[in-house]
């Protein structure tokens, strides 16, 4: 295709990046200031410091060789080649899709937009919108972060991977039964040129790195706040109620909006929380949160958004849940 319309030759610095990035610079001066101050002295400050830093320190090179690894795929691996690697039955071509998933690296920043390639390419809709949410939740790097977050439970990252890649098909076998050409505003296919890779990969990078590190401050300053303000006896009085505390984390991701590389950190900082809860809340948010549905509702219009975020969350939920039963 030819030169993205979000990048402008070069000079379109992503304008809409600036909180983000300010929230990430800003955050962390905050706290590298407090502690230097000798303010961590006080137990509510140390412990907020102690989690938000753990969370964006150990979660942060996951982000980095993601950011890279997305954008050089998008920039420069042909999206024709999916399109003729998937079979030609829409059904068979759904776990194809979310399979492929396994194979490709990324965050769910860049699924949106990778999947609208694919449909430029004529890659059938059931089949993008599996890969769409399969490739932020299976691929090796956020299995890897998830593997690391949980030492003592490596049964959490088999657990990810399948009730991401359970809902993944699910929804891509419920659009080829159900879907309509009409729910969504199919992209007009084009041709790949060699015009701008570099362009795509710079703008990628810059991109997704700002963004997604923006989120992360905001989630890891979250997680901080609900570890350390808020009463222990209602953080534990939910996480004693298994459904409470399961929908209070599917919800809290939706939310969160979080990287899929950094949110396993932020799974394993709520340890009153129950594994199944957990596991929800690493499920249902690379596949449905709040920046998400906007870019959704961008690329392929807001009737679509509309009939697919709740379509999503609960097939996740239920993943999860299911999966939390059979295997944590």
């Amino acid at each position: 295709m030819g030169r993205p319309p979000d990048v402008d030759g070069g000079r379109a610095a992503p304008r809409g990046l600036l909180l983000p990035a300010l929230l990430l610079v800003g955050a962390a001066l905050v706290v590298l200031g407090l502690r230097a101050a000798g303010w961590s002295a006080a137990p509510g400050i140390a412990a907020f410091a102690t989690v938000f830093l753990s969370i964006v320190i150990q979660a942060t090179p996951f982000l980095v060789l993601g950011v890279l690894l997305s954008a050089a795929i998008v920039a420069f691996v042909p999206a024709d080649l999916a399109e003729r690697a998937l079979p030609r039955n829409r059904a068979l071509a759904v776990p194809v899709a979310g399979a492929a998933g396994i194979l490709l690296p990324g965050c769910e920043c860049a699924s949106v937009p990778v999947a609208n390639g694919l449909m430029r390419k004529g890659v059938t809709p059931a089949a993008a919108l599996t890969f769409l949410l399969a490739a932020p939740a299976v691929n090796p790097i956020v299995l890897a972060s998830t593997w690391v977050a949980f030492p003592d439970d490596h049964r959490m990252a088999l657990a990810r991977l399948v009730a991401s890649l359970g809902a993944a098909m699910v929804v891509g076998w419920l659009w080829v039964a159900f879907g309509r050409t009409s729910w969504i505003r199919l992209p007009a296919r084009t041709n790949t040129t060699d015009g701008a890779r570099w362009l795509i990969f710079r703008h990628g990078v810059v991109h997704d790195f700002l963004h997604a590190g923006g989120y992360l401050v905001v989630g890891g300053l979250i997680s901080a706040v609900i570890n350390v303000v808020l009463p222990a006896h209602w953080v534990d009085s939910l996480a004693e109620q298994v459904i409470a505390g399961v929908l209070v984390l599917a919800v809290l991701a939706v939310v969160m909006c979080i990287c899929s590389e950094a949110d396993a950190f932020v799974a394993a900082s709520f340890t009153q929380f129950s594994p199944t809860a957990q596991l929800a809340f690493m499920v249902v948010g690379p596949m449905v949160d709040l920046k998400l549905i906007a870019m959704q509702a961008g690329f392929f219009g807001r009737d679509f958004a509309l009939r697919f975020a709740p379509t999503v969350f609960i097939c996740a939920l239920i993943a999860s849940v299911v999966t939390g039963w059979a295997l944590l």
